[in-house]
């Protein structure tokens, strides 16, 4: 595009002076032609920037006088995300970097060390779940009744988990508050108030209620798979959590889990494809989640029952339509949650070669354009801020793709790239400003900050 207008200047030019005029004669002439005023000093003409600005259209942009340097960052290329931009095309946009550095911008802890969270960080989210786990209103109940006594305030039905919207939230809320207690700041305010709202609801007598709702007549599927996955994750943070506290929680959850376990167990031979969508219901998220508990129960027959029913439905997909992703309302992404479970069962030499057939658009550039991040037009919508969920799902997606791929494969930078930008991006939006997000978003931005599914 540049040359073409740069030809179309200089051959509109040819009758305003002759091939040997001075360079600075020209330039005039272009200003003159553009109607401009005296150029303005420490700037030159768009035209003559070593680095195109791909908004240019026309004649009259390229001779408008510039700092080049303002040419020189695409929006996705910044280390630190805006996140109000609106769109894909923004993300192509040059801009000054700089500006997006806000402090709570700033404030983002990459992937490191598995369980590795600043204080600031673990400060921040802890403080959304404490907020919500005792919250029982606004709430959504997703509720099969079968006579009028069911009809009961959240804190009767789910009496350990009837805060943070929904049950599902609840559960994960739960966990990220043990997580965190687990890996963050030993020395942290916010522990005390954490452990006493855990022991407040993660009774056994309120466990022994959630057993009972869940196992009732004609609730067969409800959860299935997400919040009975979560339910299992928790189980297994408070295994890792070294405190006898944790223990005597763990004591109380052990029906609960053991019910999730057996409705599970039930369901899996009945499934005959997966689920492949982006959000509660996807088969994908609920195994992966399901085979780490396992492994850290030692549950060894529920491992080998989930890897075999991954490796059934998944070791022969091929060319999953990632350019397709995401939808509208996804806070998972189909095909990465699947590369993240599928590596889960093969060495490094055969989840290479799986991936290659599976996704082979992954550059092997090291390049981070590849995956745009979603974008939240209204995060008030509790639809459409899943979108800020799936930024952060994909980045441990892809964060666990790389990290099973060999030494030196070529593919590892751009995956690598990709996690920090939709890291990044995931973690800015991470706020208390609408309960629409702020009642799960943290859950996932810990479990993607700890790296909870690489240890």
């Amino acid at each position: 595009m540049k040359k073409l207008i740069i030809a179309g200047l200089a051959l509109s030019l040819s009758a305003c002076g002759g091939a040997d005029e001075p360079t600075g004669a020209v330039e005039s002439q272009i200003e003159r032609k553009a109607g401009m005023k005296a150029p303005v000093a420490g700037r030159v003409l768009e035209a003559d920037c070593a680095v195109e600005n791909p908004a240019i259209n026309s004649t009259d942009d390229m001779v408008k006088r510039v700092t080049c340097d303002a040419n020189a960052t695409l929006e996705a290329d910044c280390p630190v995300p805006n996140p109000d931009i609106d769109s894909v095309d923004d993300l192509m946009k040059r801009v000054n970097c700089a500006d997006n550095e806000t402090p709570a911008r700033r404030n983002i802890t990459l992937p490191g060390k598995s369980g590795a969270i600043t204080p600031a960080l673990a400060d921040r989210f802890s403080r959304l779940a404490l907020d919500c786990v005792q919250r029982e209103y606004p709430n959504k109940i997703a509720h099969t009744m079968n006579g009028d006594g069911d009809v009961k305030p959240p804190r009767e039905l789910h009496p350990a988990f009837y805060g943070c919207f929904d049950m599902h939230s609840s559960v994960h809320g739960h966990w990220l508050l043990v997580r965190l207690l687990n890996v963050g700041d030993q020395d942290a305010t916010w522990r005390e108030e954490a452990i006493m709202k855990l022991q407040t609801n993660l009774t056994v007598e309120n466990l022994q209620g959630e057993m009972e709702y869940l196992l009732t007549e004609g609730r067969a599927s409800y959860e299935r798979p997400y919040g009975l996955a979560w339910v299992l994750q928790l189980g297994a943070e408070l295994r890792q959590w070294d405190d006898p506290r944790a223990q005597l929680m763990l004591e109380a959850l052990k029906p609960l889990e053991d019910a999730a376990i057996s409705k599970t167990r039930a369901w899996l031979p009945n499934l005959a494809y997966p689920i492949r969508l982006g959000t509660h219901n996807q088969s994908a998220f609920g195994f992966t989640l399901m085979y780490d508990y396992a492994l850290v129960a030692g549950n060894e027959d529920f491992a080998a029952e989930l890897k075999a029913k991954s490796l059934e439905f998944h070791k022969g997909d091929k060319s999953c339509p990632i350019s397709y992703e995401p939808s509208g309302e996804d806070f998972l992404s189909p095909c990465l949650q699947t590369a993240d479970l599928m590596r889960r069962f093969m060495s490094a030499d055969d989840y290479a070669a799986w991936l290659t057939d599976y996704m082979p658009s992954i550059p092997t550039d090291g390049s981070r354009d590849w995956l745009a991040p979603g974008v939240v037009k209204d995060a008030s919508d509790g639809k459409l801020v899943h979108l800020d969920g799936v930024n952060l799902s994909r980045a441990w997606n892809l964060d666990g793709m790389a990290a099973s791929l060999p030494d030196g494969d070529a593919r590892i930078a751009a995956l690598q790239a990709s996690r920090d930008l939709h890291l990044s991006t995931g973690i800015a939006a991470v706020s208390d400003e609408h309960y629409s997000g702020s009642h799960w978003l943290a859950s996932f931005a810990v479990y993607a900050v700890t790296r909870r599914g690489i240890e």
